[in-house]
């Protein structure tokens, strides 16, 4: 299918480009870059290029490549952030920056100047912002005001990936290439998220918990929206999931399933989850345009949860689909007192219905789930794609260290039974085991030291162990190894531990024909290939029980952060996520 874009006016194509001479080539690259000239020249040495998402890669790169000198060049010679009216700007962006009241630009100027003298160099921003219609000068201020109290290593980071941000909305000008899909989809998850909870949605803060006012709200306004985009069936299940299916060409073909989850979690962003609902929607809104069918069927979930934020059940919603849903869990209670039983009755839900949610395998070809990257990957190699190779699998523990409390004073340093220094010594080879094993990680996320007091030896502590690798094997081994030391340590320190698992969670890797797939996909719109595991579990893990599955990661702004208001992407990569699912269904297609 084909996605809309702005029309090429400029004359301008890749095929001139990559024909062109050097000295051509340069002088209409030169400017994306400011007086930088050295990134578009190293930038040529990629050519020929495959696509503009391969020639903004290819001058990103450079800038990568580069040594920190030339980096830190590059960003000083960025101009002073102004706060009055300046040429050559877009009409969107002196609309965001240069309407300001007299008291925010005062404050800009304030702000601005504050940062410069703590970096010694110019506050860089693309003045458009994510979306490209411009920021408004609230956002600017905050923005300025977050990063002023950035380390000196990330803030010289985000300094780069803005001017790389700001020379691609530049490539856009100069070819006459925007994305129209990707902003209207990037105008759908703040639709959305018009929709939270009651005490976040009076701070503007997004919540969004199963079966709320909110979710039900939420679950509607899907309903709307995929039956503006022209499916063929379109229905809420007895879980509460949101159903979109796109018959394929001829009965009885089989089907792709997509989808993810529409609930957050507590204060979150607006991408985690609904992207992998809005870019499928948007596929198949082309599709009716173009009044276009596949050989294959597409059927989109919007999962109703997989937070397990108000009862102690996640992923209830793609169980469903599985067959594993639990029954037990309808008489779970809520803070409120509400058992999800009668959450689902208040809302219209019939529990009795869930068995018949089960899907039958021999139906569908796949499941494969577009997903924010949750991560600072992908913005770390300037790259708006990855493949994932496997969901990671998880194994937690709730630890208690136990020691002798004492006299701070009066016990020697040689004869304690400190319990936080046996967990210190112990904490660090946990850092190092899982650092020395590749995509392994482990985390102590938790601990607490009871009764502790400023002059008494700790005699216990209890914390929490998380770990996770792509595969059992691996998470295993260093499940094994980390334990082990642990019993070393409390033996040479005099101390004992007691442990409780509390979560095993089996890796799901990605199917191979599918992952395959997907790196052909990637491979066509002219990016580099990169693989990687997914450290956040996915409503793809619970579907892995059942067909084959596969993920699609696209990159975060703001160091991939997630779970949090600053999560966000641009409309150029929403573009490349569209452009790359509705690929791969034409190759299912095929």
């Amino acid at each position: 299918m084909t996605l809309p874009h702005t029309n090429a006016r400029s004359g301008f194509t890749l095929e001139w480009l990559n024909r062109a001479d050097d000295k051509s080539a340069l002088q209409w690259l030169a400017s994306l870059y400011g007086q930088s000239t050295w990134v578009a020249q190293a930038a040529l040495a990629h050519r020929p290029f495959r696509s503009l998402a391969h020639l903004k890669w290819a001058l990103a790169d450079s800038v990568a490549q580069a040594g920190h000198e030339q980096q830190l060049a590059l960003i000083k010679a960025h101009p002073l952030l102004m706060v009055e009216p300046a040429t050559g700007l877009t009409p969107e962006a002196q609309t965001g920056l240069w309407q300001a009241t007299p008291t925010q630009a005062s404050q800009l100027k304030a702000l601005n100047n504050a940062y410069l003298a703590r970096f010694d160099w110019p506050f860089v921003i693309d003045v458009r912002g994510p979306r490209g219609q411009g920021l408004t000068p609230q956002t600017m201020l905050n923005e300025v005001s977050r990063r002023l109290h950035a380390s000196t290593s990330v803030e010289f980071a985000e300094c780069l990936r803005q001017i790389h941000r700001i020379a691609e909305n530049r490539l856009n000008d100069k070819s006459h290439t925007h994305p129209v899909t990707g902003a209207e989809v990037w105008d759908w998850h703040k639709w959305l998220a018009q929709f939270s909870d009651p005490g976040f949605a009076e701070k503007d803060e997004l919540s969004v918990s199963y079966l709320t006012h909110a979710h039900q709200a939420s679950a509607q306004t899907l309903v709307l929206g995929m039956r503006a985009c022209g499916f063929d069936e379109v229905f809420i299940d007895a879980v509460g999931n949101v159903v979109g299916r796109y018959h394929p060409a001829r009965p009885g073909a089989r089907y792709v399933l997509t989808g993810s989850h529409y609930d957050t979690v507590r204060n979150g962003g607006k991408y985690d989850g609904r992207l992998g609902i809005f870019v499928p929607m948007a596929c198949v809104r082309e599709l009716v345009r173009e009044g276009k069918r596949l050989n294959v069927g597409l059927e989109v979930v919007a999962f109703a949860e997989e937070e397990g934020q108000r009862y102690k059940a996640t992923f209830l919603a793609s169980s469903a689909l599985t067959g594993s849903f639990r029954q037990e869990w309808l008489d779970q209670i809520d803070a409120d007192g509400v058992s999800m039983r009668q959450a689902m009755q208040q809302a219209g839900l019939n529990p009795a219905d869930i068995p018949a949610l089960q899907r039958d395998p021999s139906n569908y070809l796949g499941f494969v789930e577009v997903h924010i990257e949750q991560g600072p990957v992908l913005q770390s190699l300037n790259l708006p794609l990855s493949v994932v190779t496997s969901i990671n699998g998880s194994l937690r523990y709730l630890i208690e260290i136990s020691g002798t409390a004492s006299h701070a004073g009066t016990s020697p340093m040689n004869r304690r039974q400190d319990a936080v220094a046996g967990f210190a010594e112990w904490a660090v080879y946990v850092e190092e085991r899982a650092r020395a094993d590749g995509d392994s990680v482990a985390t102590v996320g938790m601990l607490n030291v009871p009764q502790g007091s400023i002059n008494v030896v700790p005699g216990n502590c209890h914390f929490s162990l998380d770990m996770r690798a792509p595969t059992d094997a691996q998470r295993d081994a260093m499940a094994h190894d980390i334990l082990k030391q642990l019993t070393a340590v409390c033996e040479k320190r005099g101390l004992q531990f007691r442990l409780e698992e509390t979560v095993r969670a089996a890796a799901a890797p990605s199917d191979t024909g599918l992952q395959q797939r997907g790196e052909a996909v990637v491979q066509a719109l002219g990016l580099p290939v990169h693989r990687m595991p997914s450290g956040a579990e996915h409503d793809a893990m619970k579907l892995h029980d059942l067909m084959p599955q596969a993920m699609l990661f696209v990159r975060g702004e703001n160091k991939g952060i997630s779970h949090n208001p600053l999560e966000c992407t641009t409309a150029d990569d929403i573009q490349l996520a569209i452009q790359a699912f509705s690929l791969l269904m034409d190759e299912f297609s095929i």
